[in-house]
């Protein structure tokens, strides 16, 4: 696959799957249990993940960076080195959550073609999230000072190895 070891990152509109500013923040249980029921779905026989806190911590630190503007790029330093990553944020009132983000990642299998291991569009996420290899994952989120959100989800071992297929 020609993509680098982590994908490319979405901008949300406020329009798209936005609650309100007062809804519940979803639980690391939540992000694993989401996380799981899509690999599962894929029916190809992945292993569920199991949630890790390191990667929890170094998902906040991170977020944490992009508080005062919510900028999307760069990656972090640890990105398809240490750990694989998705990421996603939204303007001002736009909280998303995890089941956004999730279904989000995972509506870009229609832009993955196995046979070829190329993507038509941006698929990486995906991929990221089926990765055969993956075992663990934590994420964050923050709410920026505009308003709107960050959220990163860092996955361990990294996904999207050049060449491999994600199952």
């Amino acid at each position: 696959m020609a993509q680098k070891a982590f994908a490319l990152v979405l901008l949300l509109a406020a329009a798209t799957a936005a609650t309100t500013a007062t809804a519940q923040i979803d639980t690391p249980q939540d992000f694993l249990n989401l996380h799981n029921e899509a690999r599962r779905g894929e029916g190809v026989g992945l292993t569920d993940l199991v949630w890790n806190t390191t990667l929890e911590q170094f998902a906040q630190g991170f977020a944490s960076t992009r508080v005062a503007t919510c900028n999307l790029l760069p990656h972090s330093d640890a990105a398809g080195v240490l750990y694989g990553e998705n990421l996603l944020a939204g303007p001002p009132g736009a909280v998303v959550t995890a089941a956004v983000a999730v279904r989000m990642w995972m509506d870009e299998k229609k832009s993955y073609d196995y046979s070829t291991n190329t993507c038509s569009a941006t698929c990486g996420h995906y991929t990221q999230v089926v990765w055969r290899d993956t075992t663990s994952v934590g994420c964050a989120r923050v709410a920026c000072d505009n308003g709107g959100f960050f959220l990163t989800c860092n996955y361990f071992p990294p996904g999207n190895l050049p060449n491999q297929r994600p199952y």
